[in-house]
């Protein structure tokens, strides 16, 4: 089978059409028919030459939304006309001293979708099984459950890491993840503050419109102290904003893949037994329980809707911040 998509051929280059043959599956692989596809911060990352490639061309995309069509003769999970989700996280190696632990986010010898295996922006694409989702398509179209394969999750996982006691939380770069977490946190009773690039007049009605307690620049301060905070936005200064207002034993954490240095800062804004930490990809417990977490607390997804051969505007889009929620390309597949 062919498949055609939008592929990164050289870093720092507009994404160009690709095809590639799909031959015979592993056992362990489906192949789907691709029906959405999120466009991430990471697959902007990948592009612009900021993570080091390991292989050209590449087909970007790993919030992928698609209907199984064919399956490999180990799979028993899935059957073709299920809609199933695939995520960051392809594969892992099993037998690694991670691995073993439970810790597969940290495998030594991972692989990625959209980075190390073709992604989704593409007709079709072919996955690990054990490493795709069951999605609640009772309660959310392909188009709004695709930035949760990686937006939904990596929001969940930085969520996760934040201490259980903490009420008053800020969320600095209010995006796609931030957007998706927000609105499960403020259900679950958390007192949010919202930080977004100084003069995004629109980024805060945005933030306020999902019912933060209150909503500013990143270069302000916060009305009170913080327990704890979730920094999104790729800009490692933040690190030390955030330091500045999180109370004693608070902490930061880092959810990006990819963040410019942290500036130095006086030890005593750590001191107090502050916390900063960074989260690397995800689990399948994660998405197990983040699906199954907003069954109990729905979110909506704001998305924007490109086509398939749109894909460098939704990038460029991302790039320059004109976007409020998440891009998603439309793929239409026969």
């Amino acid at each position: 089978m062919e498949v055609w998509g939008m592929a990164l051929v050289k870093v720092r280059q507009p994404l160009r059409p690709f095809t590639y043959e799909v031959k015979d599956l592993a056992p362990d692989e489906v192949l789907l028919r691709v029906l959405a596809c999120g466009v991430c911060r990471t697959d902007l990352h990948i592009v612009k030459g900021e993570l080091p490639l390991v292989k050209v061309p590449i087909i970007p995309g790993h919030e992928v939304v698609g209907e199984v069509v064919e399956t490999g003769s180990a799979v028993q999970a899935f059957q073709p006309g299920d809609i199933v989700g695939v995520p960051w996280l392809g594969g892992t190696c099993s037998e690694c001293w991670y691995c073993r632990r439970g810790k597969e986010n940290l495998c030594d010898r991972p692989e990625f979708t959209g980075y190390t295996r073709h992604g989704g922006y593409a007709t079709y694409i072919v996955a690990r099984a054990q490493y795709c989702f069951r999605l609640p398509v009772e309660q959310y179209d392909p188009f709004h459950l695709a930035p949760l394969l990686c937006a939904g999750l990596i929001g969940y996982r930085s969520y996760r890491m934040v201490p259980e006691e903490a009420q008053v939380i800020g969320i600095y770069g209010f995006g796609a993840a931030a957007h998706i977490i927000a609105q499960v946190a403020i259900q679950q009773g958390k007192t949010l503050f919202a930080f977004v690039k100084p003069q995004d007049e629109e980024g805060v009605r945005f933030a306020r419109s999902l019912g933060v307690a209150w909503a500013g620049y990143s270069n302000e301060s916060p009305p009170q102290q913080m327990d704890a905070a979730i920094i999104y936005a790729p800009v490692g200064s933040l690190v030390v904003h955030a330091l500045e207002h999180v109370r004693k034993g608070g902490t930061v954490v880092c959810a990006g893949i990819h963040m410019s240095d942290i500036p130095s800062f006086p030890y005593r804004i750590l001191w107090g037994e502050r916390v900063v930490r960074s989260v690397a990809n995800l689990t399948r417990r994660d998405g197990v329980e983040f699906f199954e977490v907003i069954r109990r607390y729905p979110v909506r997804t704001h998305i924007r809707v490109y086509r398939l051969e749109e894909a460098n505007q939704a990038l460029h889009d991302l790039d320059a911040g004109n976007l409020t929620g998440a891009a998603v390309l439309k793929v239409w597949a026969g």
